[in-house]
């Protein structure tokens, strides 16, 4: 059974969109701490490289706060992650839970309880499915994007802004990789080649920003920019 989570939150300059971000993610505190109070929780953001009001906006919203300047996701992901585990010493890993988005992403008030009770049922990993914020896409790419993905439908697509894992599967992996894109990725098939239970799931989908011009060249930015289009539904 799981003890204590700990929502992780890659930030690099991201004040427009921040707060909305924490704020939902502190709505599934909420709804967490309301059906399961046993289990302790905590938010980290990791401010890296950032240079705006992402730091004040973190602060004003209560997160832990670790700082970096790696403009580097996997690196950020891995501070937050061991920062989190060592704050929570007293947790065995396979009772600790990591639960991962990012800074330009907004939660459902369930996600944490969904993804709790499918860690309780023998999940070690969980994929979950995200959603863009369709006010950003033009009307092309929205329609090519329904024709994509069906709602309720759980895909096998990694997205680190919906993520989630115990923190031993997540060390016996090798943590995230340090790299600028798709780490996330890389610490799933790192996963899942050793063995570990993985769930999918759409039920607590998160939505994004679909902006179309990311943090770097490849992500999702760059798939709904070039990619959507291209592909045939």
């Amino acid at each position: 059974m799981i003890r204590a989570v700990a929502v992780i939150v890659p930030v690099h300059d991201e004040e427009s969109l921040l707060g909305a971000c924490l704020a939902s993610v502190s709505a599934a505190v909420v709804q967490l701490r309301a059906e399961r109070p046993e289990i302790a929780c905590s938010v980290w953001a990791v401010l890296d490289s950032c240079t705006d009001r992402s730091a004040a906006i973190a602060a004003e919203a209560g997160a832990e706060i670790v700082t970096v300047t790696a403009r580097n996701v996997g690196r950020a992901r891995t501070a937050g992650w061991e920062a989190a585990r060592r704050a929570f010493a007293d947790v065995d890993a396979a009772e600790f839970w990591t639960a991962h988005t990012d800074a330009d992403s907004a939660v459902p008030p369930h996600w944490l309880v969904h993804q709790i009770e499918l860690a309780d049922a023998g999940a070690d990993v969980i994929i979950g499915t995200v959603r863009p914020d369709f006010r950003d896409l033009d009307a092309m790419r929205t329609q090519a994007w329904w024709r994509r993905y069906t709602p309720g439908a759980a895909n096998d697509a990694v997205h680190g802004a919906n993520l989630g894992l115990r923190a031993d599967v997540l060390a016996a992996a090798g943590g995230f990789p340090p790299l600028a894109e798709h780490e996330d990725v890389e610490l799933v098939a790192a996963a899942r080649k050793r063995g570990a239970t993985v769930a999918l799931s759409d039920d607590a989908w998160v939505r994004t920003s679909g902006r179309q011009t990311g943090r770097t060249p490849g992500g999702y930015a760059r798939y709904l920019r070039d990619d959507l289009l291209s592909e045939r539904g």
